[in-house]
């Protein structure tokens, strides 16, 4: 489904199955709603499920940049508007994962939890030269000089050798990716502030990440989720960046778990 959003077209599509409370999966920079596709299906049978495609990414128009995360979130929730969703659990990595931070901290009565994967909650000096950097290389020579930087980054060890086509999907995401989309994205990323924040947020929480995760290292998640007050922190083995890709099915438990404790509020 195409969703018009002050403007914008979003991209979405719901996965059939469940009658529970929905839950929003949010994807990361350079990817798309295929991303949560493994997990999608194995939450279906007992949630309504709505992806999407942040702007500039898959069947998402791509508006001159740049972006900010409060853009990136009036998104998701024009969307939700758009299917009458009250209120979701937000589940986003990456990018999607600080979408989510920010929902959590300026629109906490429309979510119901948040489980936030893969993520970072600030930017420090050489995290926002890198989003520059890799902003000017598109600009200068287009989505293709992404593919290989960001593949060498987001797997654990030997994923990439052991499961080629898996990777070859990724790299088409990448490639799928419009430069402006990306750049407006990268500017957005460049702004993260949350970090100093996390104690003001009231939703149950969960943070997840590869132990092999470089760019959202366990350190670093976990002392976010020290920093959330009633936070629930959970690391995947033998996953890295992308661990919704890289382990579906760990991923999927570790969200049925923290969303099963959650079922008084998932009821409402």
């Amino acid at each position: 489904m195409r969703v018009a959003v002050d403007g914008t077209i979003i991209h979405a599509r719901i996965e059939d199955g469940g009658s529970g409370p929905w839950v929003v999966l949010a994807h990361g920079i350079a990817t798309d709603l295929g991303l949560w596709d493994g997990v999608a299906r194995l939450l279906a049978p007992r949630f309504r499920v709505l992806q999407y495609d942040a702007r500039g990414h898959g069947g998402s128009d791509a508006p001159p940049g740049p972006y900010s995360l409060d853009v990136l979130g009036r998104d998701a929730l024009g969307v939700m508007d758009a299917l009458e969703i009250d209120r979701a659990h937000f589940v986003g990595l990456s990018m999607g994962g600080m979408v989510g931070l920010g929902l959590a901290l300026h629109h906490p009565d429309r979510l119901l939890s948040l489980a936030c994967c893969n993520a970072r909650a600030s930017a420090p000096p050489a995290y926002r030269d890198a989003w520059a950097q890799r902003a000017a290389a598109v600009a200068a020579q287009g989505m293709e000089a992404m593919v290989e930087p960001s593949l060498s980054r987001w797997f654990a060890a030997g994923f990439r050798e052991a499961q080629p086509d898996t990777a070859a999907r990724v790299a088409t995401m990448v490639r799928g990716t419009r430069p402006e989309g990306y750049r407006g994205c990268a500017a957005a990323l460049q702004n993260l502030d949350y970090g100093a924040r996390l104690h003001a947020i009231t939703l149950p929480t969960l943070y997840l990440t590869g132990a092999e995760d470089a760019g959202a290292p366990p350190e670093v998640m976990r002392a976010m989720a020290e920093a959330t007050p009633g936070a629930r922190y959970i690391e995947i083995p033998g996953a890295g960046h992308l661990s919704a890709i890289e382990r579906p099915e760990a991923v999927a438990e570790a969200l049925q778990g923290f969303l099963a404790a959650l079922a008084p509020v998932a009821a409402q």
